[in-house]
């Protein structure tokens, strides 16, 4: 399995550095946002950036199945291999000129996600991974904190209005106190910051499945975790945890059911 994924690892790296690359040119031009019925913002660099991710796929994997935020779903009969894409993780932070916001692309083989990117455009990151290929940074391994002491740990979260919306404002209050600092370093960028240690706890409490596609192999292959808030790695719980494996047990304890 290793050798079939390294070809995906170098196709999905280079397919969400293109896909980023194009939204540059809308980053703090002034692009209009048009609202969907969920009142998410959506923009012409959206789009154009899933064209393009979806388009590289096609000409090169065309019997391969594709799920993204801002087209119909592409099904295809017997496929083994899905695409999962967010051509802009973070719209609000790129129509008000908010570098972190990120193309995300997860690929989910037989029904676990098995390679994953995340590329920030307006900061020139890159961290992608493979199940047993390890996880890359900028072309540099990437490993999660090695703190173990919750009270020296900072957190990261997108909304703080989203955990009282969603029933949870118990267990963000029970956060807020146990941690060293919080901050809203927000959507894809947060779980970033965990995933290369510079933070070491990431929460939302409501999640779509293309926000999280490329999250499980990039923490497995840093070391750490993502998956829902009662310790299933799944991209499908429409919530989501990152942490390291440390500090995912006490981290569980204090996010128990409200």
């Amino acid at each position: 399995m290793a050798e079939s994924l390294e070809q995906y690892l170098e196709f999905i790296t280079q397919a969400a550095y293109l896909a980023g690359r194009s939204t540059l040119g809308y980053y703090q031009a002034g692009v209009r946002a048009d609202f969907k019925a969920d009142d998410t913002p959506v923009t012409a660099a959206d789009r154009l950036a899933e064209q393009v991710v979806r388009g590289q796929i096609e000409a090169r994997f065309p019997q391969h199945a594709i799920v993204g935020e801002e087209f119909e779903a592409k099904e295809t009969e017997g496929a083994t291999h899905r695409w999962i894409i967010d051509p802009i993780d973070g719209t609000k932070s790129f129509v008000h000129g908010v570098p972190l916001y990120a193309t995300l692309i997860g690929l989910e083989i037989e029904g676990q996600v098995r390679v994953g990117a995340a590329y920030f455009p307006a900061l020139d990151e890159m961290l992608a991974a493979a199940d047993g290929l390890g996880c890359w940074w900028n072309g540099r391994r990437a490993h999660v904190s090695s703190l173990t002491d919750l009270s020296r740990a900072v957190m990261t979260f997108t909304d703080p209005a989203s955990f009282g919306r969603y029933g949870r404002p118990k267990a963000w209050e029970r956060l807020q106190k146990a941690v060293y600092y919080r901050t809203g370093w927000s959507d894809a960028y947060g779980y970033m910051l965990v995933a290369t240690g510079r933070a070491e706890l990431a929460l939302d409490p409501a999640m779509a499945v293309w926000d999280c596609g490329p999250f499980p192999p990039i923490f497995q292959e840093a070391g750490g975790y993502f998956g829902d808030w009662k310790g299933n790695r799944t991209i499908y719980s429409k919530e989501a945890l990152a942490t390291t494996q440390a500090l995912l047990p006490e981290v569980l304890k204090l996010i128990e059911t409200e």
